[in-house]
């Protein structure tokens, strides 16, 4: 990643810098957007926009500055140009700004952006037909701030439980995604993904009660599924009900929706899901996600 846009100025990631009088810096007032694109165009853009707005106004960031949609679409092309990507992993961030050291009451009008594009992650057709591990942590998902999870600049929890991952050589070899569970003990999310299961051809996920954050993509599957006749349920649940899962599956913006075939609790015992292979239900939402992405191929095969 060479060049990134701060403050829609094409700069040498190097050199780019802000002031530690940055309210993001000094006291974590600030919020990120991540998502990607399929042939070039970034998917799902004004729902991650919107999303942000949302956040900015809950922390006093002023967004009469802030592209709207069309100007985001010309600075991604411009970036991902400069950085010569076809297509690209896009993070957008949004910092409150410049202020008095000290906790201000008042907004904050001079927002600070950075727009960063670097390559996709590579992922093989295995991890969507053999899916991946799943290992329960012990680090608790912590409550919001507010009265919604915002996708902030406050990530010490995060880090935190993938440095608890990491400490697991199970986990690591089989490049595991970790799972927190809210202060009561329910499921709430992975480090970087939202968690949905399937028992009796019905779809279950974690309310937003549970310290979750409200995904974008989360939402598209919900969206899917009830335009597919999926009946979808919001609620609080166990470990021990998503031991009983017919199926599992991890939504993230990145990856899409990606298949959990193997349990890994806090004693490090397994339990084998859906036979170890993505299931019926999981594979027909990924194509539909796909087909609605505009990057679907009609020989694409899980």
């Amino acid at each position: 990643m060479k060049w990134i846009l701060l403050n829609g100025q094409c700069t040498d990631a190097q050199a780019a810098v802000v002031s530690v009088m940055d309210h993001g810096f000094l006291y974590g007032m600030g919020l990120f957007e991540t998502f990607r694109t399929y042939l070039g165009e970034p998917f799902l853009l004004e729902r991650h926009l919107d999303r942000l707005a949302q956040g900015c106004e809950t922390l006093g960031i002023g967004t009469s500055n802030l592209p709207d949609s069309r100007q985001m679409r010309q600075w991604i092309r411009e970036l991902m140009e400069a950085n010569g990507l076809k297509e690209a992993y896009i993070r957008y961030t949004v910092s409150a700004g410049e202020d008095i050291l000290g906790l201000p009451t008042g907004m904050y009008n001079h927002p600070n952006t950075v727009l960063m594009a670097k390559p996709l992650p590579e992922a093989s057709d295995q991890l969507y037909s053999q899916g991946k591990a799943l290992r329960l942590l012990t680090i608790r998902r912590n409550s919001p701030e507010g009265a919604t999870r915002l996708k902030s600049l406050h990530y010490m929890n995060n880090i935190l439980a993938k440095r608890e991952l990491s400490s697991y050589p199970e986990a690591v070899s089989l490049h595991a995604e970790g799972l927190m569970l809210n202060s009561d003990g329910y499921l709430s999310e992975g480090i970087v993904s939202n968690l949905f299961f399937v028992k009796n051809n019905q779809l279950y996920t974690p309310d937003t009660a549970c310290a979750l954050l409200p995904g974008i993509t989360r939402g598209i599957v919900l969206e899917l599924a009830s335009s597919e006749g999926i009946s979808c349920e919001e609620g609080f649940y166990t470990w021990e009900d998503l031991k009983r899962a017919d199926e599992i599956f991890l939504t993230t913006s990145i990856q899409e929706l990606v298949p959990v075939t193997r349990l890994i609790d806090g004693a490090g015992a397994e339990t084998l899901i859906s036979g170890g292979r993505c299931g019926a239900v999981t594979n027909r939402l990924l194509s539909l996600y796909r087909r609605r992405t505009g990057g679907y191929h009609e020989n694409d095969h899980l």
